[in-house]
């Protein structure tokens, strides 16, 4: 609950904070903006003591406030970045509007607050609100329906006498939107409820009807039978109101039958050319010729493996019997877990969609009665930036990230971009300051030109044309101007670090001196020697609120409050146009769309004592924020060095959410692709088999994981709601299905286990259970109204429109969404701060349900894990034009930590309740295989440390895995062989990858599988059995390589780390194993070939997968470390000494 007032104009608001169960109060004081305290002087800094020489292209000011408490009166200097919404003074023709006391609207402010602390504006700028506009009495009183009367009025539902059309009332929950009062009792929703189940059901063809007209009854019978004609598919769906496939089905509207008599008249049937009426998606069916002889080779290789295992046990090498029985043991397992990885590939797609389709349907070019200013019906999103540390995740990364997000081709008005900063550093802070000032130049530039990508550094970095595919005469001038700006911007991001350590270096001593003197004037009678913390000093001479280097009480990484700005407010629904270039305008966007997406810096609270949860924390710190101050229906999260490289992306996602079956999809994942990657891919950074194979195989299941980034989420799926309907699978394999419909209906209530949380839409007309409901809402998502307030609105945004709803699927009216945006005001800025304080989520089901999971190191895969299993689905969205692009390390070192990290977290979903064994019938069986073979598959690295062993130990005892080379043994393992090569040339056929792509990640599976991954069984058995938590450090991000610099010279870097040990041992025992034996076979006067060529033939597969690795111990030019000498030359006399023990020199010394 937060009061506002003002005594006078020129009083300073006070503004109170208070619980809902009014246990505590906190006052919040914030200066109003008076004319005269604005200035665009520099010397209005007087006290600072270091002058601030950066160049804003756009020009600078400086606000001098006031703060007043009850104790104290400081007076302070805000330096605030020009932004497309924060302009100087001498910009403006008039005044600044005065503030409204009714309804202010909060920019340019940073609000603090946190546990056991006071929240605060620390600057405050208000406008006047919004009025909202009148209707009148013969349209719908819904606000975003426009609906008029067919028959000059509607019908009265309510005695108060409130407008609305039919379809707002099923959809207003049992209240009238006027009085707020419950409807009277109606029998008529549950007939119309039986019509739509009657309608539901698939018809025959219409009938001839009498006195129909020959082309007012056209039936697809004649279609066949003419053979003039193409078989029209979508006329066909429409008479006959069938249904199949996903995203394929046109259906027509409730209570339409055309052919039919309907009150003396025929009805017209749609226009299907109309791009409208088509669907937005579509699956692209993999040819016949691929997937048939792709599913018949895993059977036939099946089969043979199952000869080849029943073979091998019952031909035991007698004289080798440990060599044989680690073998067989071993091959078991490989074939265990080959069928767990093919088998979910049995069934892959591909989708396309139509963003035409999209622009016409939801953004109309005339304006009609629900849209009569043709503003956009497409739902908001919130785009989540997160960021952990400054030192390694380069700001100038960030920055571009977010001006990419600024860029998007998406209506601004429903774009908001939030950034996550979890180390609290006042370099974060200042780079996405800057970001939002040169948003104001880049953004018009990108919509006027129409630039691919849209990330600055990649954008002037390309190598190619830039004049390709470009037309108007101005580009070349535009660019140069843009490009010198961009160049100041780097210089300024880059000297941050510096410019902010000068800067608190002048404060901290000019503080000293000032200790010192008045330590000096109170002379002996002084206590102590007053102690002056090394701080961190914004530019407006205050103190940073997040995190000091220095590492203070109360700023430090783990102990700073939580810190809220916006950079850049939200964006008015009417577009707004600039002006001719000037001296202040670098570019002509008379003709563009001036207006920028809002932009928000959060820094969540941080306290000693609490579990922050690492990244999923932050995200959750983001969707409560984002719920209270934009609530968009969808989120976009990305990494902060994971960009928008094209620009629709956004658009493509919405086209699965909005599609016909759209509400039952809980994310939209896109495939990562990686930029500065050595050609070569030395160490399969670009993972395409994971991306290009596993993933669409997937999408033919359940839907893809969720990987972690670059996905579009349904918010009401991630607050842990069912889906509004689930199939559930049942007998053996999942083969008996059982639909179930999962929605609170105004006259029955689901009976539902304690674990289901279904979505909170129509009330029964109980009060009783409204009450409840909500109780039941706050024990899951907190004490915040604001918050529980807001998933009513969130579900409606998400919900499809009324001409696209199928069976049991609620809807919304087409137009519904294209209004403006409520205003932020301090009441909802000061609730976003309590929402993002460390104690928030106690006694909630934060990170246990609602929201990204805790408890694993790879909580995105729990969370999509989670989803999948309430009977959401996801979709993975391919485009041509890759959708975002990051960077990945290409260092081995840090590429085998990255590793460990997600094999770590895969044990510890293998030893939880999030293991697949126990998921629930609605999760399909082979999407449950997919996400066991994701548990378990780290365990594979015992069995693969042991057989790459396996070559070196036959060869050093002469022995080998079988008795004879049967004629038999060599058939089938040439069979295995065969049909593993056909099948990975297939796979290359339907997925797009190449043979290159798929030796690499062959190398990297042996790799990863000797070095990290049995390090993270190791620890996550410790964490399981003794409790050892497991910490990480974060993957640093390398940005563009500046000039004189190599462009890959990371990865000849060498990085000591204990993980190299195994695979350098096996190295070095199968290359001194090869050399024993081939010199024991050629000395012997009886030389057994066979033996010495299946040895050396294994021991050859196993370096020739190793042989990156080995590139890499190597370094650059041959390089080698030292350390390697010393490993190996350690590894060589331990070996060594085996052999000698084990097989001692004829008439030599036996040691006891």
């Amino acid at each position: 609950m937060m009061k506002s007032s003002a005594n006078s104009p020129t009083s300073s608001p006070t503004i109170t904070v208070t619980s809902t169960d009014g246990s505590r109060s906190a006052g919040l004081t914030s200066p109003k903006l008076r004319r005269q305290s604005i200035s665009n002087n520099n010397n209005a800094a007087a006290s600072s003591p270091l002058s601030d020489n950066r160049r804003y292209s756009s020009g600078g000011r400086r606000l001098a406030f006031s703060k007043e408490s009850a104790d104290e009166f400081v007076a302070y200097t805000v330096q605030i970045p020009s932004t497309p919404e924060n302009r100087p003074l001498s910009d403006s023709r008039g005044s600044p509007p005065p503030c409204s006391g009714k309804n202010p609207f909060i920019k340019d402010a940073i609000f603090t607050g946190g546990f056991n602390s006071v929240t605060k504006a620390h600057v405050r700028k208000s406008s006047d609100g919004i009025p909202s506009a009148t209707k009148p009495k013969s349209v719908c009183g819904m606000d975003g329906c426009d609906e008029k009367a067919a028959g000059g009025s509607f019908k009265s539902y309510c005695d108060c006498g409130f407008i609305i059309c039919r379809d707002c009332y099923l959809d207003c929950g049992g209240h009238c939107p006027g009085c707020k009062e419950l409807y009277k009792e109606d029998e008529e929703p549950e007939d119309e409820a039986a019509e739509e189940e009657e309608d539901d059901q698939a018809n025959p063809l219409p009938e001839w009807g009498r006195g129909a007209k020959l082309d007012k009854n056209l039936s697809v019978v004649q279609s066949f039978k003419n053979t003039n004609h193409d078989f029209d598919h979508t006329r066909w769906l429409f008479e006959t109101k069938g249904t199949y496939g996903y995203g394929n089905a046109l259906w027509p509207s409730n209570g339409y039958e055309f052919g039919r008599e309907n009150g003396g008249r025929y009805e017209t049937p749609p226009d299907f050319t109309d791009k409208r009426n088509r669907p937005l998606t579509r699956k692209v069916a993999i040819s016949a010729a691929i997937i048939s002889p792709y599913r018949l080779l895993i059977a036939i290789r099946l089969v043979v493996l199952a000869c080849f295992l029943t073979w091998r046990i019952l031909h035991p090498n007698r004289q080798a019997i440990w060599l044989w029985l680690m073998s067989v043991i071993c091959e078991i397992w490989f074939a265990f877990s080959w069928l767990l990885d093919q088998l979910p590939k049995l069934c892959p797609v591909k989708r396309v969609t139509d963003l035409a389709v999209l622009k016409d349907r939801f953004e109309s070019s005339e304006p009609n009665l629900r849209n009569p200013k043709k503003f956009s019906d497409l739902p908001g999103i919130d785009v989540f930036v997160s960021t952990a540390d400054a030192d390694k995740e380069p700001p100038l990364v960030t920055a571009n990230t977010i001006l990419s997000i600024l860029a998007v081709d998406y209506p601004v008005e429903k774009v908001a971009c939030y950034l996550s900063d979890d180390g609290g550093s006042l370099v974060t802070f200042e780079a996405v300051a800057e970001a939002a000032s040169f948003a104001g130049i880049w953004v018009p530039f990108c919509r006027k030109h129409k630039i691919e990508p849209r990330n600055p550094e990649a954008y002037f970095g390309q190598k190619r044309d830039p004049l390709k595919n470009k037309v108007r005469l101005d580009f070349v001038r535009d660019r140069r101007r843009v490009k010198r700006e961009y160049d100041e911007f780097k210089v300024r991001i880059n000297a941050l670090p510096e410019t902010i350590r000068r800067r608190s270096d002048a404060y901290n001593a000019q503080a000293e001196l000032r200790a010192r003197k008045k330590e000096a004037e109170l002379g002996e009678g002084a206590p102590e020697a007053v102690r002056v913390p090394k701080a961190t000093w914004m530019a407006d001479g205050s103190h940073w609120h997040g995190a000091w280097p220095s590492s203070e009480d109360g700023h430090s990484r783990g102990d700073h409050e939580g810190i809220i700005q916006i950079m850049l407010v939200p964006a008015s629904p009417e577009q707004q146009f600039g002006q001719e270039a000037d001296d202040e305008n670098l570019i002509d966007t008379t003709d563009v769309d001036i207006r920028t997406p809002m932009l928000v810096y959060v820094s969540r609270e941080k306290r000693p004592g609490f579990d922050h949860n690492k990244k999923a924390g932050a995200m959750n710190a983001l969707v409560r924020a984002s719920a209270i101050m934009s609530n968009g229906a969808f989120i976009l999260n990305l990494d902060c060095d994971h960009y928008v490289y094209n620009s629709t992306a956004i658009r493509e996602g919405m086209c699965f959410m909005l599609d016909r079956g759209g509400d039952k999809i809980c994310y939209v994942q896109f495939p990562q692709r990686f930029e500065g990657i050595d050609p070569n891919d030395r160490y399969a950074n670009h993972n395409t088999v994971f991306f290009d194979v596993s993933m669409r195989a997937l999408d033919g299941l359940q839907g893809p994981m969720y990987v972690g980034t670059g996905c579009i989420f349904r918010r009401i799926a991630l607050y842990g709601f069912s889906p509004p309907r689930a199939t559930e699978h049942l007998g053996w394999f999942g083969r008996r299905k059982h639909r179930k419909q999962l929605l609170r209906t105004k006259n029955k209530q689901l009976d539902s286990d304690e674990n289901e949380i279904l979505i909170p839409i129509n009330s029964n007309g109980d009060n009783d259970n409204d009450e409840a409901t909500r109780s039941s809402l706050s024990k899951q998502f907190g004490n915040s109204t604001s918050l529980i307030d807001s998933i009513g609105v969130a579900e409606f945004g998400g919900r499809l429109i009324h001409e696209l709803r199928g069976k049991g699927c609620l809807g919304r009216p087409s137009g519904s969404l294209a209004v403006q945006r409520e205003p932020l005001d301090a009441s909802a800025l000061a609730e976003a701060v309590s929402v993002i304080t460390c104690f928030y989520e106690d006694k909630t089901e934060w990170g246990k349900r609602v929201g990204w999971i805790y408890g694993s190191v790879t909580e995105d895969v729990v969370t999509g894990y989670r989803m999948h299993n309430r009977g959401w689905r996801s979709v993975y969205c391919v485009t041509k034009r890759d959708a975002f692009r990051g960077t990945a390390p290409i260092n081995l070192t840090d590429r085998l930590i990255q590793v460990l990290r997600w094999a770590t977290g895969s044990v510890e979903i293998f030893f939880s309740r999030n293991n697949a064994i126990f998921a629930s019938p609605r999760m399909k069986f082979l999407q449950r295989i997919a996400y066991f073979n994701v548990g378990i598959y780290p365990f594979t690295s015992i069995f693969l440390l042991i057989y790459c062993m396996l070559p070196a130990l036959s060869l050093f005892s002469g022995e080998f895995i079988v008795a004879t080379l049967d004629v038999t043994f060599l058939a089938m393992l040439l069979t295995i062989t065969v049909t593993l090569c056909l099948l990975a040339l297939l796979e290359i056929r339907w997925s797009g990858i190449t043979l290159h792509d798929w030796w690499r990640n062959e190398q990297f599976w042996l790799i990863g599988g000797t070095s990290a991954h049995p390090a993270a069984v190791v620890q996550g058995l410790l964490k399981v059995v003794a409790g050892i938590e497991i910490s990480f450090t974060l993957t640093s991000k390398s940005g563009a390589a500046e000039d004189g610099e190599e462009e890959f010279a990371e990865l000849y870097e060498f990085r000591w780390t204990a993980l190299m040990v195994p695979p350098m041992t096996i190295m070095m025992m199968n290359g001194i194993a090869i050399a024993v034996a081939v010199s024991r076979t050629v000395y012997s006067p009886f030389p057994r070939w066979s033996r010495l060529v299946g040895g050396v033939f294994f021991s050859f597969w196993v370096l020739s997968h190793l042989y990156p690795f080995a590139k890499g111990m190597m370094g650059k030019k041959g390089k080698i470390p030292t350390i390697v000498y010393l490993w190996s030359g350690l590894v060589c006399i331990v070996i060594s000494l085996l052999t000698v023990y084990v097989y001692p020199p004829a008439g030599s010394f036996q040691m006891p």
